[in-house]
């Protein structure tokens, strides 16, 4: 395959970027996207050119890593499928490619198409962890989930933090993640002695990192290579209401016994 590429090139994040033309030739169509990215690096090296710069680990589509857009869609054209596990057949020779790091206030450009998603991070950690006690592997049945609860639980723990919902999103809302990750331990037993508390600091955390609000455009579930449904918004919105007014209650509660 003979492929034009125009690749986003940025130096650093206080430097302007711009697209960059390449002419590649020779694709095998059986290589992944990022194989791809690899073989146009390679012909930038022996021409003495500075390799284009992205983010990859697993390669496996379970790290969140290869977070970049292609032709303006984040992770590619393919629904379901991380950039590292699009494969090069999807594409016909010929044909032209952009591609650019996700675009969002909160994933300021590092360099290229390597963005800093370390919000994500900091929404998580402001989760906390659950309260319970550690050693060995408790037996299976000692705790009963319902198979329902366990089932959701597990479909949002599937989100690997890539920062696809944000990048699709008009407004760069994090709801999606963050929902995501307020619920699968929501919906456990293990998750309740700190639920209330960890989705009104998640939610916080959130708007401090400078996301937008979410509307109910439903890109996010659209572009999640996890396919999460916006369904987990539903719920983190009502267990951050009914942890807003309790909270409200107990402070009204402190001030009356002072």
């Amino acid at each position: 395959m003979d492929l034009t590429l125009f690749v986003w090139r940025q130096r650093n994040g206080d430097s302007k970027g711009a697209f960059e033309r390449h002419e590649l030739k020779g694709v095998s169509e059986d290589s992944s996207f990022l194989e791809m990215l690899d073989y146009l690096n390679i012909t930038l090296v022996e021409k003495g050119e500075t390799p284009v710069a992205f983010e990859h680990d697993c390669r496996e589509g379970i790290c969140g890593s290869c977070s970049m857009s292609i032709n303006g869609r984040p992770h590619g054209p393919k629904a379901l499928t991380t950039a590292c596990q699009l494969h090069m057949r999807t594409f016909k020779d010929g044909d032209t490619i952009y591609i650019e790091p996700f675009r969002a206030r909160a994933f300021p450009v590092i360099k290229d198409l390597v963005t800093d998603r370390s919000a994500f991070d900091r929404i998580q950690q402001a989760g906390g962890y659950v309260s319970v006690q550690t050693g060995a592997a408790p037996e299976a049945n000692s705790i009963p989930v319902e198979k329902e609860h366990a089932d959701e639980a597990f479909d949002a723990a599937a989100c690997i933090g890539c920062g696809a919902c944000v990048a699709a999103c008009p407004n760069g809302s994090a709801m999606l993640f963050t929902a995501a990750k307020v619920a699968h331990l929501s919906l456990l037993p293990q998750g309740q002695p700190e639920r209330m508390q960890r989705v009104i600091a998640m939610v916080e955390q959130m708007d401090d990192e400078s996301f937008g609000g979410c509307t109910n455009h439903g890109e996010c579930q659209e572009a999640c290579p996890k396919g999460i449904s916006i369904k987990y918004i539903t719920r983190m919105n009502r267990d951050y209401i009914v942890a807003t007014i309790k909270r409200g209650t107990s402070l009204r509660g402190k001030m009356r016994a002072q």
